[in-house]
């Protein structure tokens, strides 16, 4: 029988047989990939070790602001109204301070984006750095 397309009239075969060079080829790509070394690159993070034993609660800034946003587009500052320019004079005030205060910022449910928007591009734009946002458990849902 011929193959490769070969005559069957007895001539020499003219075409060179590949299949020893892709087996050759086939075992070194297998050792090249067994001999690659596994990549263990890590970076190694201390992470803070929880501290069960003791009932007490963590330590507490003395000194936090407060920031809510109401449904009727009012901006409270530790429950006293405040306007816009208010907002960033009170922020500006606090990183005067020795320890800057923490600022939590809390919209009612039913706030304006708009108002939450222009707040924290505020609060944003003073550079305060103790900053969370408080009471998003309220609207948890299960």
């Amino acid at each position: 029988m011929a193959m490769s397309g070969g005559k069957d009239d007895g001539s020499p075969m003219m075409e060179m047989n590949t299949t020893p060079l892709i087996d050759v080829m086939l075992v070194l790509l297998i050792m090249f990939i067994i001999t690659i070394p596994v990549a263990t690159h890590s970076v190694d993070i201390d992470l803070p070790v929880s501290n069960n034993d003791q009932n007490d609660p963590p330590p507490v800034d003395p000194v936090k602001n407060k920031v809510v946003l109401t449904q009727d587009n009012k901006i409270l500052w530790n429950g006293n109204e405040i306007s816009d320019a208010q907002l960033l004079s009170l922020l500006q005030e606090s990183l005067r301070m020795p320890v800057e205060p923490e600022l939590q910022f809390e919209p009612e449910e039913n706030a304006a984006y708009d108002l939450s928007v222009k707040v924290l591009n505020v609060i944003k734009g003073s550079q305060v750095t103790k900053f969370g946002f408080v009471g998003n458990e309220k609207y948890a849902q299960f």
